[in-house]
């Protein structure tokens, strides 16, 4: 079985609705009975963010995200599936679960 990181992308955060957070419950079930299951969350808003840059020897903090965007990462899951294909069908109904786009991307 492989990781996949699937990231849920939104321009708000903590914006489900009622309806949407039962919708994501019964995908998270589904993904415990069905062994997909791996680890779930959601990400506090951008703003919260502290960026830390080490690579010049004395740690530099910025307050705030990376990138600045409309759109950014509001959530996510890690699954395990044999395949991508797999992985892309399971995303798929996460996102219409969550009512949100999501990104899949396979970890090394």
């Amino acid at each position: 079985m492989m990781q996949y990181l699937v990231s849920v992308i939104d321009d708000k955060t903590n914006s489900a609705t009622p309806s949407e957070l039962g919708a994501i419950d019964a995908f998270n079930d589904r993904l415990r009975a069905e062994g997909h299951w791996v680890f779930a969350g959601g990400l506090a808003a951008p703003s919260t963010a502290t960026v830390i840059d080490s690579r010049g020897g004395e740690a530099l903090f910025t307050d705030g995200p990376f990138l600045e965007s409309k759109e950014y990462l509001a959530g996510f899951w890690i699954i395990e599936a044999p395949d991508l294909d797999v992985a892309l069908r399971l995303a798929a109904a996460g996102s219409k679960h969550c009512n949100r786009k999501v990104e899949v991307r396979p970890f090394l």
